[in-house]
């Protein structure tokens, strides 16, 4: 069964580049997501295995989704090219943030990681 990623990113090129690591590693993809609304309306329909989300999309932070997301027990990448630290590592003590541009190598192995495929089963497993 293929698992399936959901992309919250609002950068149109980033969210391609994104897409396209994430779906030739042999991932589904759902979205890109330009903005939160969007975004938790698709994961409240499927959830996803897991969210690569960028903090700072078309409506506001991504927050709230991520908060929804982090109590379904899905695993949150935060990847953002004005990373907010403080706030997420206070908000989401277990989550990953990953600068952008993130190199696809750092990327995917985030991404299998955060999903138990990797060294460091757990990691990006956001805590409410």
């Amino acid at each position: 069964m293929t698992m399936t990623i959901l992309v919250a990113e609002d950068e149109a090129i980033i969210a391609l580049d994104l897409c396209e690591t994430v779906e030739e590693a042999g991932y589904e993809i759902e979205g890109p997501h330009g903005d939160a609304s969007s975004a938790i309306a698709a994961s409240n329909e499927t959830r996803p295995d897991l969210a690569i989300l960028d903090i700072s999309l078309d409506d506001g932070n991504v927050f709230d989704l991520a908060q929804e997301l982090a109590n379904a027990d899905v695993p949150i990448i935060f990847h953002s090219g004005v990373l907010a630290h403080k706030e997420v590592e206070e908000r989401f003590p277990g989550a990953v943030t990953l600068a952008k541009p993130c190199p696809p190598a750092e990327m995917l192995g985030a991404v299998n990681n955060a999903l138990g495929h990797g060294i460091g089963n757990g990691i990006g497993k956001a805590n409410p």
